[in-house]
C-alpha cells in the first residue's frame, strides 16, 4: 500500500472493490491493476470509481504447492483470472468451490479475506474503518454467484 493505492485497499476494507477509468475523451476505458495513467491510451486523466463486484471466470488453475506465506496455509487453492463486468481482467482467487465445479464463463461474485486468514470466510468490512485508520487489509476473491 502506498499514497496511490490506498483509495483501493480502503474500499477492500470496507467491502468494496475500485476500478480505475480514463476520462481522455475518445477513451473511457477503465483498467485495473490500478495505476497513475491509462494503458490504452496514455493518458493521465484518470480517476477511482466504484466496480459492481460481478465477474467471470477467465481462466483458472489449483495450485497445491507454495511456500510463501500467507499461501502455505492455504493449499490447496484457486488461483483465476476473472473478467471483471467493467471488462478490465484481475488476478485473483476462487473460493467456496471444488475445483470440479469450476467452468470458464461462470458467473462470479466479489468477496474479501483479510490479509492472513487460511480460509474463505472472508470480511464484509472493517466497522466502517480504512486501511488509513489502522483497520484490517483485504483482497477481494471470488466465489460464484
Amino acid at each position: 500500500m502506498d499514497d496511490f493505492t490506498r483509495p483501493y485497499w480502503d474500499a477492500a476494507a470496507e467491502g468494496r472493490v475500485l476500478l480505475r477509468r480514463c476520462r481522455a475523451e475518445g477513451c473511457g476505458a477503465a483498467h485495473h491493476y490500478p495505476r497513475e495513467f491509462c494503458p490504452y491510451c496514455w493518458s493521465e486523466d484518470v480517476g477511482w470509481e466504484p466496480a459492481t463486484g460481478r465477474a467471470t471466470l477467465y481462466t483458472w488453475s489449483v495450485v497445491h504447492r507454495n511456500d510463501l506465506p500467507p499461501f502455505g496455509d492455504r493449499v490447496p487453492y484457486v488461483a483465476a483470472v476473472v473478467d471483471l463486468a467493467e471488462g478490465p481482467r484481475m488476478m485473483t482467487e476462487i473460493t467456496d468451490c471444488p475445483e470440479p465445479e469450476l467452468r470458464i464463463g461462470m458467473p462470479l461474485v466479489v468477496h474479501f479475506r483479510g490479509v492472513g486468514e487460511a480460509g474463505g470466510e472472508g470480511i464484509g468490512g472493517a466497522e466502517g474503518k480504512g486501511a488509513a485508520e489502522g483497520a484490517a487489509v483485504a483482497v477481494p476473491v471470488f466465489r460464484p454467484a
